[in-house]
């Protein structure tokens, strides 16, 4: 026995020892695309570039109610964020690290507000916007170059007008709030984005609060723009978006993390191995004197005319299985886009579109496995796999889509943005039923006439064995617990339908390859 497992323990052994070889390697450096060609300005088009303002009007609310002020003080606890975009790009704010002081910590968006030691809560109301520009020069043959399109020839042209010479291209947007007590005769007569002086806004120091939350006073809001030419290029703008603090802390947990699951799966494996090495050499040791009482031996005998028994629901499990083939696809497709630099962060909504195009898509994958599985269950006989087809294109969908919409109402009810409108319902519906559902069937179709199909290798007894029931102890909640156990209920049914179709295929084919070792007569 010792001699039988040595190949096999060198062997995982020599394999994890590449494994970590591979580890050591140099890291890659990933690649994304711009995701949109560079604005083109039409001739005429009024634009203000390169032109800093101080501060500037922008409105002036009404006296606000007690409720509304209620309103924005609970936003306040609850840390709202206003987020702001410039062609593309979020607005990013840098505040201080409290630990590192000379390290700026970046977030996207800025708070509606602050709650001061004092306990009173004051509101951001100017805001100093800072755009970080590139100058293209000689025309714009560096960003036409890299996008491969005259659409870049048509930029922030410095005449104003479009085209001709060298532009700019926004680089960066970035933001300062502050919260300052405007003087009211200075913004008494003044209209949407009229200058005047204001020495509050000039000094705009975060730090520093002055405009209170308070009922029946109105809040006057106000900006101001700076231009500042930088040497980030077009393509590279979202470089600072996509860099990650701490990278090398996050590397080490996670290769920290691949070691000790490498070595646990590999003691399981050996110990798994010699087990059934064990267990296979003594069935070969029994002579034909011990052949009578072999039915009598516990072990992988024991349970060989059962192993392959029908389950007690095998539609449900075809579908089961097909719709985690669906899931698993979309979700290592979409990693393999992402990874390609397919799914920019410049095009909003690209990452949800491409995983719902690709969801619909593997509907093909999803019928095809579910009537596939359904024929080596039913040992090669496909009477009744239209039903399976059927219920693949609507069990998991349908669940999705009626969670989904509950949790739409529930925004709906509270007035939220975030709600999805009606005519989008309408498009869902239809591409469900006119694309992935005539693909989920054509995908059954297809597994239907496909001849053959796996077939066992011992035979299932008539008499099921008997197998204790599993004792099973019974478990016993506003619109943010709502969606909290909606959007885990869809995450966790996915990721179980995904990881349980590999489970399946592993655990089919390792007893499959046991028992057809296995001698039984």
């Amino acid at each position: 026995m010792a001699a039988m497992a040595s190949p096999t323990t060198s062997t995982i052994l020599s394999t994890l020892l590449l494994f970590l070889m591979h580890l050591n390697t140099s890291p890659a450096t990933a690649f994304y695309l711009p995701g949109s060609y560079p604005h083109r300005y039409l001739p005429g088009e009024a634009l203000a570039a390169k032109n800093s303002s101080a501060a500037l009007f922008l409105c002036r609310t009404d006296p606000v109610s007690p409720a509304a002020a209620d309103l924005i003080k609970s936003r306040i606890d609850d840390a709202y964020h206003v987020n702001l975009l410039l062609d593309t790009l979020p607005v990013v704010r840098y505040v201080n690290n409290p630990i590192a002081p000379e390290v700026l910590l970046r977030s996207t968006g800025f708070p509606v507000g602050v709650r001061a030691d004092d306990g009173e809560y004051y509101v951001y109301n100017h805001l100093r916007l800072t755009v970080l520009v590139n100058k293209q020069k000689n025309g714009t043959t560096r960003v036409e170059a890299l996008m491969a399109t005259a659409d870049a020839s048509e930029l922030i042209s410095l005449s104003g007008g479009g085209g001709g010479g060298g532009g700019y291209t926004v680089v960066g947007f970035e933001v300062v709030p502050c919260s300052v007590e405007h003087d009211e005769a200075a913004i008494g007569d003044k209209k949407m984005y009229d200058g005047f002086s204001s020495k509050a806004a000039a000094g705009c120091d975060p730090s520093v609060v002055g405009m209170r939350v308070q009922a029946n006073r109105p809040l006057a809001f106000s900006y101001e723009v700076a231009f500042v030419e930088g040497a980030v290029e077009w393509p590279s703008r979202w470089d600072a978006y996509l860099e990650m603090g701490g990278a090398q802390v996050h590397w080490f947990s996670i290769l920290n993390s691949i070691v000790v699951v490498a070595f646990l799966a590999a003691i399981v494996l050996v110990i798994l191995l010699r087990t059934v090495r064990r267990d296979l050499a003594q069935y070969e040791e029994l002579g034909s004197e011990a052949a009578p009482h072999a039915d009598d031996m516990a072990g992988w005998k024991l349970v060989a005319g059962d192993a392959f028994r029908e389950p007690s629901h095998p539609v449900l499990l075809c579908v089961m299985v097909g719709d985690g083939v669906r899931i698993l696809g979309m979700g290592m497709v979409t990693i393999l886009f992402a990874a390609l630099g397919f799914m920019s962060p410049a095009s909003r909504g690209a990452l949800v579109s491409g995983m719902l195009c690709l969801y619909l898509v593997l509907g093909l994958a999803a019928g095809y496995t579910s009537v596939r599985l359904w024929k080596t269950v039913r040992h090669g006989d496909s009477a009744g796999w239209k039903a399976v087809a059927w219920r693949a294109s609507f069990v998991f969908p349908g669940v999705g889509f009626s969670v989904f919409t509950a949790l739409n109402c529930v925004l709906w009810h509270n007035g939220s943005t975030g709600a999805v409108p009606f005519a989008l319902f309408v498009v869902l519906i239809l591409l469900w039923f006119f694309v992935s559902v005539p693909l989920t069937l054509a995908g059954g179709l297809l597994a239907s006439r496909v001849r053959g199909h796996v077939e066992y290798p011992v035979k299932t007894n008539k008499i099921a064995r008997q197998v204790p029931a599993a004792q099973c102890s019974p478990l016993s909640g506003p619109v943010s617990a709502a969606l909290y156990v909606g959007y885990s209920l869809l995450m966790a049914l996915a990721v179980m339908l995904a990881t349980g179709a590999v489970g399946l295929a592993a655990s089919f084919c390792f007893v499959y390859c046991l028992f057809s070792t296995v001698k039984l007569d």
